[in-house]
C-alpha cells in the first residue's frame, strides 16, 4: 500500500515493513490436504480456489462470507470488475459449491451483498441450503446521488444446512432507550429498567440493523481495507449462530475482522485471504486481541444502539506496534 499522510488523531491500523516481514511468517499456505489442527486459528494467505482443495471436510460450525460485491472495486491492487447478473451468479457458484463440504450438518451460513448482488446470492444459496432470513443493515456512510436514492444499506443472507442449528437469541438482544416508560398499577416499570444513564429495555433483534457504525479513521479497529465490516456486526452473527469453542470460517477474510471477533468471543477460527498486506493486518489485529477483548458498541453481554453506550476501553497500554521478536 502507498503510505498516506495521516492526522495524529487517525487511529487507522497500519503495518511497518518490519511487522509485515515478521507477521508474514505466521501465515499458512496449503499445498496438500490439511487436517483440523493444521488450519486451527490460522490465516491462510492464498487464493480461495486453490486453498479450498485442501481444506478438511465437515469442520465448520459457522461460515461467514463477505465476497466482492458485483461492483468495480480495487482491493490493494487486486481489481474486481462489475459483471452481468448471470456472470456474477456463475462466479459465486464456482467457489460456493466447493465450500459445502467444509460444513457440519448443523452449520449456519451468512453471506453479504448489496442490492446488485443479492439476486445472485439468493439464487445460489437456495440451491444448497435452507434460507432463513435476509438481514438488511444501515450503512450510514455513503455517497449521495442526485438522480437516485442514496445507497446506504447492505444485505446479509442467513441460511442453515438443515433444521437443527444454533441460534442464541438471548446473546444478541439490543439495549434501547425507552421513549415511553410505561408502568403498571403499582408504579413498577413494565419491561424496562431505570439506570444512571437513562431508561432502557432489552429487545429481541430484528432483521433490520440500524445500530452499526462502519469503521472509520478515529476507530482503533479501522484499516485501509475498502469494504471492512464492523466488529460489532460480526459479534452479532458469531454470538447468535455459534457457541464457545465452535469453528468459524471466513473465505474472504480481508483485514481480519471475522477471525479477530471470533478470538475475542472464545471461538476457533480460520480465514483465507490472498492479499499479503491484508493477511498480515489480520495477524497484527489478532496479536492485539490478546490485550484488548473489547468490541465497540457491545459491553457486558449487551449490544447498544449506535453512538450510545460505547465500550470503555478496559485494556491498558495496547501496543499499536507489535514487536516482531515477540511473535515467535
Amino acid at each position: 500500500m502507498t503510505e498516506k499522510e495521516r492526522s495524529k488523531l487517525n487511529k487507522t491500523l497500519v503495518l511497518s515493513e518490519r511487522e509485515k516481514e515478521a507477521l508474514s511468517k505466521k501465515l499458512l499456505h496449503l499445498k496438500s490436504p490439511a487436517n483440523l489442527n493444521d488450519v486451527l486459528n490460522k490465516t491462510i494467505n492464498q487464493d480461495l480456489m486453490e486453498a479450498i482443495k485442501y481444506l478438511p471436510e465437515g469442520f465448520v460450525d459457522l461460515l461467514f462470507i463477505d465476497p466482492p460485491y458485483n461492483l468495480t472495486e480495487d482491493f490493494n491492487g487486486n481489481a474486481f470488475k462489475q459483471m452481468s447478473i448471470s456472470s456474477y451468479t456463475e462466479w459465486l457458484e464456482s467457489w460456493f459449491s466447493k465450500l459445502v463440504k467444509v460444513l457440519k450438518p448443523n452449520a449456519s451460513i451468512y453471506i453479504c451483498g448489496d442490492w446488485q448482488s443479492s439476486t445472485s446470492i439468493h439464487t445460489i444459496l437456495e440451491k444448497y441450503f435452507t434460507i432463513r432470513n435476509r438481514i438488511t443493515w444501515e450503512r450510514e456512510k455513503g455517497r449521495g446521488a442526485k438522480a437516485n436514492w442514496k445507497n446506504s444499506s447492505e444485505d446479509i443472507w442467513f441460511a442453515t444446512v438443515n433444521d437443527e442449528y444454533t441460534f442464541n437469541i438471548e446473546d444478541v438482544k439490543l439495549k434501547r432507550k425507552v421513549i415511553a416508560p410505561y408502568v403498571d398499577n403499582d408504579g413498577k416499570a413494565k419491561d424496562w429498567n431505570s439506570t444512571d444513564d437513562g431508561n432502557f429495555r432489552l429487545t429481541h433483534p430484528s432483521n433490520i440493523w440500524t445500530d452499526l457504525t462502519v469503521p472509520f479513521w478515529s476507530m482503533p479497529e479501522n484499516t485501509d481495507h475498502p469494504t471492512q465490516k464492523p466488529e460489532k456486526l460480526l459479534a452479532k452473527i458469531i454470538l447468535a449462530s455459534s457457541n464457545a469453542g465452535d469453528f468459524v470460517l471466513d473465505p474472504f477474510l480481508g483485514s481480519g475482522t471475522t477471525s479477530v471477533v471470533a478470538k475475542k468471543l472464545g471461538r476457533n477460527y480460520c480465514g483465507i485471504e490472498k492479499d499479503l498486506e491484508y493477511s498480515c493486518l489480520s495477524e497484527k489485529r489478532l496479536e492485539m486481541a490478546e490485550y484488548d477483548k473489547s468490541i465497540q458498541g457491545y459491553e457486558d453481554g449487551v449490544f447498544f444502539e449506535r453512538n450510545s453506550g460505547l465500550v470503555r476501553n478496559k485494556a491498558k497500554n495496547i501496543p499499536q506496534m507489535i514487536q516482531p521478536e515477540k511473535l515467535f
